[in-house]
């Protein structure tokens, strides 16, 4: 294999560390859809990944490092199955082997969608499935999925075990099922995608790769308003981006962002898919978050944000949803709408939701309403309690400046 060489500038670990972030999904998907196993293929690609920064320092990085990747997993995966000598995965070693014999490499098939579908499969734990496609597909670890569903790192690695270990017991096939089996698998997978974007908040790739997993599903399941719902809300907040820093990098909130500084063809895509979604008639959550962020970029036209609107969508959500964040965005809402005194009343309601504690907006709001109606000792504790929970540099700079 023909070998590109290293440099100071993008030496062997970059590019370790660039293949993981572009391909992990890809290819644990390829190899999870051919094995049935997906906590062996996790294996057999971590050892892959190991075995490439061990050999690229020295012999440099490959011209095509997914291939290399591949093909390293691969036989890690052919030698577990003649290890065991058993067919539960539903491929031998042998017919592994004439596969690989048969295949350059060259085009690796993008199976992230069979993956996210096969892990929304109904012998799972509802409560697992988002979680396990955000592992699978994006290789986020226990923590960082814990932090997203506001649950303990510890409980989220046992889930995730489980839950592997049942797709390879229960032999779960990988495949994007029949469209009267979508809708008990569909929610899961447009929450892993959103929780994708969430987490894209700071990382401008992240967010990019949820929107295109958002645009793919879309497109494969045409008539689903939910799957326009979840891409129209993403298009709304990315169109945004490019405000939320300043000149200098510090963080702007949406309050005092400039409307001009707005991407407008991202908007009215995000409009347009709205629109589509709307005209099926079958409102979910996805297509009234899409609808609260519509209300927002108005601003641009009218000079004003529709507060009053923006409440009663959020009581629709709210019913729908019954979570505390929706809850949070609420009190905020009302907040603006009514005054600080209602907004920390509705905000009082959504803290008895224990969870909310570890959550860095809630204490943000809270400082913001406290510190509004003149109860600067308790909106200093609130600041610092958000200022602890922010790990975002730019945004930590701007609490500390409310604080101050």
């Amino acid at each position: 294999m023909r070998r590109l060489p290293d440099n100071p500038h993008f030496g062997a670990a970059a590019a370790v560390e660039a293949a993981a972030r572009r391909s992990y999904g890809k290819l644990l998907a390829f190899l999870a859809a051919r094995t049935r196993d997906l906590a062996g293929a996790e294996d057999a690609l971590s050892e892959a990944f190991a075995s490439a920064l061990a050999t690229w320092p020295m012999d440099g990085v490959p011209r095509a490092p997914e291939a290399w990747l591949l093909a390293v997993a691969r036989r890690r995966t052919i030698d577990a199955a003649r290890r065991r000598q058993v067919r539960e995965a539903g491929m031998d070693p042998l017919r592994m082997l004439v596969e690989e014999a048969n295949d350059p490499g060259s085009a690796i098939p993008d199976d992230r969608l069979r993956l996210m579908f096969a892990c929304a499969h109904p012998a799972l734990e509802p409560s697992v499935r988002a979680p396990l496609i955000l592992q699978c597909v994006l290789g986020f670890d226990a923590a960082a999925i814990g932090a997203a569903f506001l649950i303990a790192p510890a409980a989220m690695g046992q889930r995730l075990v489980r839950a592997k270990r049942k797709i390879r017991d229960a032999g779960v096939p990988f495949r994007v099922p029949e469209p009267d089996e979508l809708a008990e698998r569909l929610g899961a997978v447009l929450d892993a995608v959103y929780a994708v974007f969430a987490a894209g908040w700071s990382d401008p790739a992240l967010a990019d790769e949820a929107i295109w997993l958002g645009r793919l599903v879309a497109a494969l399941l045409d008539g689903e308003p939910e799957a326009l719902g979840l891409l129209a809300l993403m298009l709304h907040v990315q169109a945004r981006r490019p405000a939320r820093r300043d000149a200098d990098g510090e963080y702007v909130p949406l309050a005092t962002q400039n409307p001009t500084d707005w991407q407008d063809e991202l908007i009215e895509e995000a409009e347009a898919v709205l629109l589509r979604a709307s005209e099926l008639r079958r409102i979910g959550r996805f297509q009234l978050e899409a609808a609260i962020q519509s209300a927002h970029a108005a601003r641009r036209l009218t000079g004003r944000t529709a507060w009053a609107e923006i409440v009663a969508l959020y009581d629709a959500l709210l019913i729908r949803t019954e979570s505390p964040v929706v809850a949070l965005n609420r009190a905020v809402a009302v907040g603006e709408l009514h005054g600080p005194a209602a907004g920390l009343a509705a905000l009082n309601g959504a803290a008895a939701d224990h969870r909310i504690n570890r959550y860095q907006p809630y204490w943000a709001a809270r400082a913001a309403l406290l510190a509004d109606l003149g109860d600067a000792d308790a909106a200093d504790a609130a600041y610092a309690r958000a200022i602890e929970l922010e790990p975002d540099q730019a945004v930590r700079r701007f609490l500390q400046q409310q604080r101050r």
